[in-house]
């Protein structure tokens, strides 16, 4: 049986004899823990039998031992809050004992994470989507340099300005990787340039973490052969390239004679040229040795007989393939990364926290907000120690997120969090949903992967709350998606290239948000019918950041009926049989609640009563063992009343895209300030993404630590 689970039915022995939070912690370990856990708990969790999880509940000798193992504490907690203990089968726990609990756990939670050792981040390479981004900052293009299939959606309008605060009515877009390119448009990437591949989105997570992004000594042959491709492609030239006249263009001839400029005067271009250019590539001021190699490197190439732009080109294309330019790593005595040690991970960083430097802040916040490498701006006030500043580092946060790079966070960030990449391989049958393909070669799933990713889009122009996403006044939608939400193929503008998309009133609190749409819909059922395990386990993923535990390696899959049975049986009734197994049925006590509360909603999103077999669709359930729903009407107003819940979870969803790892519990008091913030009324995108650069994880150091494990609901 998973440790969770074990936690959570064990938890139910916890509660005898708790009647209130003592002073002493030691006493009420003593008097009530360990007495609770023998009597009860140990059967499963005990020394010298058969133990069912991770953990010997007769090792814990006082509240020091609890002290010492977070993610156990935190455990307990989320069960208690989440109200997944008592089982079903046994007496309720009285509120009053339950807040006692919680409150003498917590207690001993923020004490053991008193030190608030962050989970360490290993050095890591850029992802594609940031090497694009970092070139083409670096560079000054006017354009990609790769076609990038993870930007879900393309712009055709000139709308995204943040600094106005205002989203159009009415948008031109397109689905990227569910379309095809739009005839006449400039063709994307540069000529002769070919991508490496895609970096996936890690599970429960983003395609920036840093324990998936290795580089390997044939990936590293790839950035070599990439970076020569980019600079001898006939795309990088002055009208696709800002920066040419200042760095690729030969300096004016000498005393104005017309004669060609001296070696010396080339050289001392060179060198004051690179200066600047390898301190925006590298991140920090470079050193004088690497300097003065690069420099050599391209009086060389003048020597030689290679003309003064063809060189400039040549230490361009050594700059975006050397490991200072690939790798994202902390510092931790201010000298050039030794990349023999941290490819290895050999290095060792010491175990106490650390504040980043400027320059590791300003790197900080440009790949969290704008994928990409920190500005000039960002690199002066490292450089002049003022980053750092609570007012200067304020006014900058501002600065960032009216800047329309801050298009790039809205291209990575919601799409994943969202999982609509799932989208692109869902495929409903054609035979019971005709209406779901037209034009013979297309999907409607190329228009409902739009609908959300507007919805984020506008919240974030306009700096709306963040429950908005759950609940809005308003939509996106296409002619093509509006009948495609009532199944009905033989209305709507049949766009296939460029969309048009117009935001619309909600009227109907059915729909709206990002739970109910018909892409999350889509690509949470199977081709025939919906899946209410999926859909709820993509709710508490997604919505809430507690994704459910694998299930058992010999759980068999949901079995067919045959046609007798299928014309009797609702899919609720089906999986009866599959929850009657003592290991299932804890986490489906978790899970389906938020999967059968959409069953009105059809395979493709299609509001539905009954099924095929005239059986009414029956939604009900209890969310968190609290609120007790009959439609899914009221479903979602029952997770608008857990806000804390969402809000916290939307937090880590985004702390996590921020440092580019999992979280583990020593995160949680940042987690806790910026949730209680939020509660308060700052919660408004735009806030959320400044406390997350504010808070104490994102302007630490990540070091080594014993502090292992995750926290999926840390509290």
């Amino acid at each position: 049986m998973p440790f969770r689970t074990s936690i959570r039915l064990c938890m139910f022995a916890l509660a005898v004899g708790f009647p209130r939070a003592r002073s002493n912690a030691q006493d009420d370990f003593s008097s009530v823990l360990q007495p609770a856990l023998v009597a009860h708990c140990v059967k499963c969790h005990g020394k010298g039998i058969k133990v069912n999880g991770k953990v010997n509940l007769l090792n814990l000798k006082s509240s020091s031992d609890l002290m010492r193992q977070p993610n156990l504490l935190d455990a307990m907690i989320t069960a208690l809050e989440d109200q997944q203990m008592p089982p079903e089968n046994k007496p309720p726990l009285e509120a009053k004992t339950r807040q006692s609990m919680i409150r003498f756990l917590k207690a001993l939670l923020k004490r053991s994470l008193a030190a608030k050792i962050f989970a360490p981040t290993p050095i890591r390479r850029m992802n594609r989507f940031q090497y694009n981004n970092a070139v083409v900052d670096l560079l000054e293009l006017e354009r990609s340099i790769f076609p990038l299939p993870e930007k879900l959606m393309r712009r055709y309008m000139d709308y995204f300005h943040p600094e106005s605060r205002k989203m159009p009515p009415e948008v031109r877009v397109a689905s990227r990787p569910l379309g095809k390119d739009v005839d006449g448009a400039r063709a994307e990437g540069f000529i002769g340039v070919a991508a490496f591949p895609q970096d996936l989105r890690a599970e429960h997570g983003y395609d920036n973490r840093a324990d998936h992004l290795t580089l390997s000594p044939l990936l590293m042959e790839s950035f070599l052969r990439l970076s020569h491709t980019i600079v001898e492609s006939r795309d990088l030239k002055p009208e696709e390239c800002r920066s040419w006249n200042r760095f690729f263009t030969p300096p004016p001839a000498s005393h104005g004679n017309g004669e060609a400029p001296s070696m010396e005067s080339q050289v001392q271009v060179i060198r004051a040229r690179l200066t600047e250019f390898l301190r925006r590539a590298f991140r920090r001021p470079v050193d004088q040795e690497t300097l003065d190699r690069f420099v050599t490197f391209a009086e060389n190439n003048l020597k030689s007989g290679v003309g003064f732009t063809d060189t400039m080109k040549t230490v361009v294309g050594a700059t975006i393939a050397s490991p200072d330019f690939l790798y994202l790593y902390n510092t931790h005595d201010n000298t050039r990364l030794n990349t023999s040690q941290h490819v290895e991970g050999t290095d060792q960083a010491p175990e106490a926290p650390q504040r980043l430097d400027d320059f590791e802040l300003a790197s900080r916040l440009s790949f969290f907000l704008w994928g990409s490498i920190p500005d000039d701006t960002l690199l002066d006030l490292a450089e002049a120690g003022k980053l750092s500043d609570a007012e200067t580092l304020n006014a900058q946060l501002d600065r960032m997120l009216n800047d329309r790079r801050m298009v790039r966070f809205c291209d990575s960030f919601p799409g994943q969090w969202l999982q609509l990449d799932r989208l692109i391989s869902s495929i409903p049958d054609p035979m019971k949903f005709e209406y779901f393909y037209f034009n013979q070669a297309y999907r409607a799933s190329m228009h409902m992967m739009l609908e959300p990713l507007l919805l984020f889009e506008t919240l974030y122009l306009e700096d709306r709350s963040i429950m908005e996403l759950l609940d809005p006044e308003f939509t996106w939608q296409s002619e093509l998606l509006a009948s495609a939400y009532q199944g009905n193929s033989n209305a709507g503008s049949k766009e296939v290239k460029i969309l048009t998309f117009k935001r619309v009133s909600v009227t109907d609190s059915r729909w709206g948000g990002v739970i109910t749409n018909a892409a999350v819909m889509t690509m949470t059922s199977s081709p025939t019918r919906t899946q209410p395990i999926t859909r709820g386990a993509w709710v508490n993923t997604v919505i809430f950041n507690d994704p459910p535990d694998p299930p058992p390696a010999d759980v068999p899959p949901l079995p067919e009926p045959d046609e007798e049975r299928l014309k009797i049986l609702t899919l609720r009734d089906r999986f009866e049989e599959h929850r009657k197994r003592e290991d299932c049925a804890s986490c489906h006590q978790h899970i389906d609640p938020l999967g059968f509360a959409l069953e009105n909603y059809g395979p493709t999103g299609v509001w539905r009563d009954k099924y095929e077999n005239g059986r009414w669709v029956n939604p009900r359930g209890t969310l968190f063992n609290q609120h007790e729903f009959n439609t899914a009407i009221e479903f979602k107003q029952g997770i608008l009343k857990e806000k804390r819940r969402f809000i916290r979870g939307f937090a880590a969803h985004l702390l996590s895209y921020a440092l580019g790892r999992e979280l583990n519990v020593a995160d949680s008091p940042a987690l806790n300030d910026i949730t209680e913030s939020a509660m308060a009324g700052e919660d408004r995108m735009r806030t959320m993404l400044k406390r997350i650069a504010l808070s104490e994880p994102f302007r630490q150091k990540n070091i080594r630590s014993s502090l292992a494990g995750k926290v999926k609901h840390a509290k």
